[in-house]
């Protein structure tokens, strides 16, 4: 397939990496103190962000496009430095990171069904979810650290998602057209199921974070509709860099 384009996502990915290697990393000689729910919800997201992304990067280049396999592995370069910046904020506050979680088992059994389609409609709602919880993190918190660490993951995240976009576009452009519609409303109905679970699992966490279990469906679902609208009818240059898709 071609897909064309994925240069100036590699471009874009690098860009962030000195950015980030110039900033160095947050403050971790500051303590971190947060409600031990929040500590709870953190080691479950910590882990989620963990992981190598091997099956991903295979999928990926076998699509036949050499830009977009590079910027795939650079993502989960992003993903794998969201997971470390977790792991350090945990270990400031004292807390172990978990082997495993169930939630996680479940995401990246889903995600390698079938091909890169599916691998990316799932990881999708990860993303999605991620961007309205890192949003909650650091600005529900007083904690200086936290809201430094959840700062950082959310701004890689609000690339990720239009990244993704572009990417499953092309993808759902194979199907027929009458097809396209549908499998979004799928997408979405799961969106829904992953947001009712994470609420229910989180929800002492979403309360201490000021926002609650079905604000933060509601938020999550709000925002699935610029989604659908990048993945069914791109525009140029519809999501630049800076491009927050959640809402306040």
């Amino acid at each position: 397939m071609h897909t064309g384009g994925f240069a100036r996502w590699t471009r874009r990915f690098e860009g962030e990496r000195e950015r980030r290697r110039a900033q160095g990393d947050p403050d971790w000689g500051q303590s971190a103190a947060l409600h031990p729910a929040v500590w709870a919800s953190i080691q479950r997201f910590q882990v989620g962000e963990d992981g190598d992304g091997a099956n991903l990067v295979g999928k990926a280049d076998q699509a036949g496009d050499a830009d977009y396999a590079q910027a795939v592995r650079l993502f989960i370069a992003e993903e794998q430095n969201h997971a470390r910046l977790l792991a350090r904020l945990l270990a400031a506050g004292g807390i172990a990171t978990l082997t495993g979680h169930w939630s996680d088992v479940v995401f990246v059994r889903l995600r390698r069904l079938m091909g890169l389609r599916m691998e990316l409609l799932v990881l999708m709602i990860a993303e999605v979810v991620a961007l309205r919880y890192y949003r909650a993190l650091r600005d529900g918190t007083d904690d200086s650290l936290t809201a430094d660490v959840a700062g950082r993951i959310l701004s890689d995240e609000q690339r990720h998602v239009p990244f993704h976009c572009e990417r499953l576009h092309a993808s759902l452009a194979e199907l027929p057209r009458a097809v396209r519609r549908p499998v979004m409303a799928l997408w979405r109905l799961l969106l829904l199921a992953v947001s009712l679970v994470v609420a229910a699992d989180h929800g002492p966490a979403l309360r201490r974070l000021d926002i609650g279990r079905l604000r933060f469906v509601v938020d999550v679902m709000a925002s699935s509709h610029a989604v659908v609208s990048a993945v069914l009818v791109p525009r140029p240059d519809a999501w630049p860099q800076d491009t927050v898709i959640d809402r306040d």
